[in-house]
C-alpha cells in the first residue's frame, strides 16, 4: 500500500479498533478452539443472513461502478457472497449439525440487522466511492483476522475449515483487489468525499466488532 493511499490512512486511523476486534473473546476462543458450539452456531446462522445483504450491497456497487472492469469485479463479488459463501456455510451447517430449517427459522439478530441495514442504506444512498469504503472492512478485517488466527490456532482446532478459508490466498487476492479499487476511487475524489469515505470505513469497522460481539453474547431482540 502507498503511504498516501486512502486504504493506508483508513487502516492507521482504525488500528486500535482492529486490535480490539483481534483480541475480543470470540476470536480468542476461536483461535484456541474453545469457542462454544452455541456461539459458533449463532455466528454462522447470522453470517448466512448477513451475506445475503452483503451480496446485494456488492451488486449495487457494481451498478454504480464507473468502469467495466469494476462492474465485473463487484458483480462477481456479489455472486461469490451468495453462491460460494452459502456453499461454505452449508458445509459448516452439516459439520455442526445445523439444519436448513434452523437457518430459516432464526431471525436476524439486532447486530446483524444493524450492519446489513447500514450497508444497504449506504449502497443505495451514497456515491460509489463511499460505498466501497463501507464494504472494505468486511473484506479486509476478515482477511487479517483469518491470517492472525491461522498463525496462532490451537492444534486440531475444530474451526480449522473456517480459519483456512479466510487465511487462504484466494480470499486475500480478492481483498487486495477491493483495496485497489477503493484507492483508485479515492484518488479521483474530492476532500469532502474522502471525509465521507473515512466515516463509512470507521462505521463499518465498528459494525464488524458489533457483529462478532453479538454472536458471542447470543444476542436476541429484547422485545
Amino acid at each position: 500500500m502507498k503511504p498516501d493511499a486512502f486504504s493506508t490512512k483508513a487502516w492507521e486511523r482504525n488500528l486500535a479498533l482492529y486490535e480490539t476486534i483481534r483480541t475480543m473473546p470470540f476470536n480468542e476462543e476461536l483461535a484456541a478452539g474453545t469457542l462454544s458450539q452455541e456461539r459458533f452456531t449463532q455466528y454462522i446462522l447470522q453470517d448466512a443472513h448477513y451475506l445475503i445483504g452483503f451480496g446485494r450491497a456488492l451488486a449495487l456497487a457494481a451498478a454504480k461502478a464507473p468502469h467495466p472492469d469494476r462492474i465485473v469485479q463487484f458483480a462477481k463479488g456479489a455472486e461469490v457472497a451468495i453462491v460460494v459463501e452459502r456453499s461454505l456455510h452449508g458445509s459448516f451447517f452439516e459439520k455442526f449439525g445445523i439444519a436448513q430449517n434452523d437457518f430459516e427459522a432464526t431471525p436476524v439478530s439486532p447486530g446483524c440487522s444493524h450492519y446489513v441495514s447500514y450497508l444497504m442504506a449506504t449502497a443505495y444512498g451514497e456515491p460509489y466511492e463511499v460505498v466501497l469504503a463501507a464494504l472494505l472492512p468486511c473484506f479486509w478485517i476478515y482477511a487479517e483476522i483469518g491470517a492472525d488466527i491461522h498463525a496462532r490456532a490451537a492444534k486440531d482446532n475444530r474451526f480449522q475449515a473456517w480459519i483456512d478459508t479466510y487465511a487462504g490466498e484466494e480470499f486475500h487476492d480478492a481483498v487486495r483487489a477491493v483495496i485497489e479499487a477503493t484507492d483508485e476511487a479515492a484518488a479521483l475524489s474530492s476532500p469532502a468525499i474522502i471525509t465521507r469515505m473515512h466515516a463509512a470505513y470507521t462505521r463499518a469497522t465498528q459494525l464488524e466488532y458489533m457483529f462478532w460481539d453479538s454472536a458471542y453474547r447470543l444476542e436476541q431482540w429484547p422485545a
